[in-house]
């Protein structure tokens, strides 16, 4: 009920350990990038790299070499895109996203929220989250290529510095929140 055989608890332990160290060594040669969080395509390669990993250590059908090489082969994959899409625009337009503005100095960008299909009550969370207690005091709330929201507070003087990088459309007519 446990377990079916010490035999096969040792072989999840030596094949655990081995793989465990191919994805290291991998990932140390294939660079920082191979695992960073800034698009899609990098959270479907950590997944997959993941999911390989458990694959090769509970599945008796996949032998230790054949997962080594799907590592090698996501890996490759990963940095081929990324080298990809350094070096020409049209495929870095292809793999990245841009971030988007979903409210600016209070206000919701209501196009925009629905394009990024997000709500108001997500934003407010996010705000939330950043302990501000009102929309008031937040220059611009962004939703970056990772999925993740940028709070900025509102700045004393002009504009922050932190929105270089973020197309800020003229306001919307929007309900005030």
């Amino acid at each position: 009920m446990f377990f079916d055989s010490w035999f096969e608890l040792g072989r999840v332990a030596l094949v655990g350990v081995l793989a465990y160290t191919g994805l290291i060594l991998m990932l140390r040669i294939s660079g920082k990038r191979t695992l960073s969080k800034m698009n899609a395509f990098d959270l479907v390669a950590t997944v997959a790299l993941g999911s390989t990993l458990a694959t090769i250590l509970l599945s008796k059908d996949v032998a230790l070499a054949e997962g080594i090489v799907a590592f090698a082969m996501l890996i490759f994959l990963q940095f081929i895109v990324t080298w990809l899409s350094v070096r020409s625009k049209m495929v870095h337009n292809l793999v990245k996203s841009e971030p988007a503005l979903l409210l600016h100095h209070g206000r919701f960008l209501e196009q925009a929220m629905k394009r990024e299909r997000v709500t108001q009550d997500e934003v407010r969370a996010a705000v939330r989250a950043q302990k501000i207690g009102t929309l008031n005091e937040v220059e611009a709330v962004v939703l970056e290529t990772d999925g993740s929201f940028t709070v900025l507070r509102e700045a004393g003087d002009g504009p922050s510095s932190a929105l270089v990088g973020v197309a800020i459309s003229p306001p919307e007519q929007d309900r005030q929140c």
